[in-house]
C-alpha cells in the first residue's frame, strides 16, 4: 500500500528507525517523557507507536494493547529495531497515560499532524460527551469540542470544555488554532453566536448555523419569514426572493425528502455579522416494510449563512449542511462504536483524554490509508502489521 507520493526528508530514529519528518513517529518521537531515566526499559515514542499499532489492528483497552504487543512481539522488533524482545507489561500502558504523557502535548501533535496534507471544504464544530472518563459516582461527563474535518476523517484541533455550555466560550480559541480561509464553518445551534460568527468571517471564512429559541429574536424574524402566506380580500401576493430544492434519499426502509428554501430578505435588516442568506430546511421522513407506511416524521430547521448566492446554490448549501451531520454519524459513532470509546472505563488520570486523542489520530490515518470502512481497515492492519508501521513512518502526502 502506497501512502505518500513525493519522497521528503527522512531521519533516523533513537532506536535506529527510518522515517520521513513530519510522519506519526517523528511527532510521538517529540513528546516530553516525564519518566525519570533509571528504570526506564523503553523509550517513550516506542510505547506510543505500539499503543497507535495496536488500536489500528483492532484493540482499544491496556489489556487488549498489551496482549495485542505480546502476540506480535518478533514482528515488532524487527519494524522499530528494538533491543529486547519482552515487550511492555499492562501497567506500562496504564501509566503511560494515565501519568507520563501530557494531554496537552499529545492533543498538538496530533492536531498539527491532520492539518497536514489535503483538507475538505466544510469543518463541522461539535461537542462530545466521553461517558468513559466518569466515575461510577459522578454526574455527568466531560465534553471535548472538536473541529471535523469532514471529508478526511481529520479533528484539527480539540479542546476540553468541561460542562456542553461551556462551548460557547471555547469555541472561537478552538477556531483560532485552525486554518478557515475559504473554508465553511458549520455547527449546532449553541454554536450561533454573533462574536463567533464575526471571527470566522474576519479569519476568512463562511458559516452554516441553525437558529433556536437560543436566539430569540433572529428565530423569531426566519420563521415569520418562511410562514405561509394565506390571501387576504384586497390585498396582491407579497412578493418574494425565495429559492427551493427539494432532494430524496431511499435506503433500509427509509424515505427523507428533504427540502430547503432561503431568502436574503432579512439581509439589510438584519445586524448578524455576515449575514447573507437565511434559509428554512424541512425533513420528512418515511418509514416502510412490506409495501407499506407504518411511520412517518416531520423536521424543520431555521439557518444562516454567510454564504451569499453568487457563493453558493440551494442545492450546495442543502449539501454542506447535510456533511455537518457527518461530525456524528462519521467521527462519533466511529469513537463510540468501532473504537467502543464510552464503553471503555478509563477514569485514571489523563487516559481517557489521551485515549480520545489517539483514536482521533487512528481514524484519520483509517482515511489516510484510504479506507471508508473503519472496522475494516482495522481487521486489514491486524494482517499487515508492516503496511500500519509504514503509515506512521510517512506523513500526510
Amino acid at each position: 500500500m502506497h501512502y505518500s507520493a513525493s519522497r521528503v526528508k527522512q531521519d533516523y530514529g533513537a532506536t535506529g528507525i527510518l522515517y520521513d519528518l513530519g510522519s506519526v513517529y517523528e511527532g510521538l518521537s517529540r513528546i516530553t517523557d516525564k519518566r525519570k531515566a533509571r528504570g526506564k526499559l523503553y523509550r517513550l515514542e516506542t510505547i506510543l507507536m505500539i499503543i497507535v499499532l495496536a488500536k489500528l489492528s483492532g484493540e482499544d483497552k491496556p489489556t487488549g494493547i498489551a496482549e495485542w504487543g505480546k502476540h506480535h512481539g518478533e514482528e515488532l522488533v524487527k519494524l522499530m529495531q528494538l533491543n529486547k524482545s519482552q515487550m511492555p507489561s499492562v501497567n506500562t500502558y496504564r501509566r503511560i497515560l494515565a501519568e507520563v504523557v501530557c494531554q496537552e502535548e499529545i492533543e498538538r501533535m496530533v492536531g498539527k499532524y491532520n492539518q497536514r496534507g489535503e483538507h475538505g471544504e466544510v469543518y463541522g464544530m461539535d461537542g462530545k460527551a466521553v461517558r468513559g472518563m466518569r466515575k461510577k459516582d459522578e454526574e455527568g461527563s466531560e465534553y471535548l469540542l472538536s473541529v471535523y474535518d469532514v471529508k478526511y476523517w481529520k479533528v484539527l484541533v480539540q479542546v476540553e470544555v468541561g460542562r456542553k455550555e461551556n462551548e460557547i466560550s471555547k469555541a472561537p480559541k478552538a477556531l483560532e488554532c485552525v486554518e478557515i480561509s475559504q473554508k465553511v464553518v458549520t455547527g449546532d445551534a449553541i454554536h450561533t453566536q454573533k462574536a463567533l460568527s464575526g471571527q470566522i468571517v474576519r479569519q476568512g471564512g463562511d458559516y452554516i448555523f441553525p437558529v433556536k429559541e437560543n436566539q430569540a429574536s433572529l428565530y423569531k424574524n426566519i420563521q415569520q419569514l418562511f410562514a405561509p402566506e394565506y390571501p387576504k380580500a384586497g390585498f396582491g401576493k407579497i412578493e418574494t426572493d425565495f429559492l427551493t430544492v427539494e432532494k430524496v434519499n431511499k435506503g433500509h426502509g427509509r424515505l427523507e425528502k428533504r427540502t430547503l428554501t432561503t431568502s436574503e430578505m432579512l439581509n439589510s435588516y438584519s445586524t448578524w455579522p455576515g449575514l447573507a442568506q437565511v434559509y428554512r430546511l424541512e425533513r420528512q421522513f418515511q418509514w416502510w416494510r412490506s409495501g407499506r407506511c407504518y411511520r412517518t416524521s416531520c423536521e424543520v430547521e431555521f439557518g444562516i449563512t454567510s454564504l451569499s448566492r453568487k457563493k453558493i446554490t440551494p442545492d450546495r448549501l442543502l449539501s454542506f449542511r447535510r456533511e455537518h451531520w457527518g461530525i456524528e454519524t462519521g467521527l462519533h459513532y466511529r469513537r463510540d462504536v468501532t473504537f467502543k470509546e464510552d464503553a471503555t472505563r478509563m477514569t485514571i488520570g489523563n487516559t481517557g483524554k489521551a485515549m480520545a486523542s489517539i483514536n482521533n489520530l487512528v481514524i484519520a490515518l483509517i482515511r489516510q490509508a484510504n479506507f471508508q470502512n473503519a472496522p475494516q481497515a482495522r481487521r486489514w492492519f491486524a494482517a499487515h502489521l508492516p503496511d500500519a508501521f509504514a503509515l506512521l513512518t510517512t506523513p500526510f502526502s
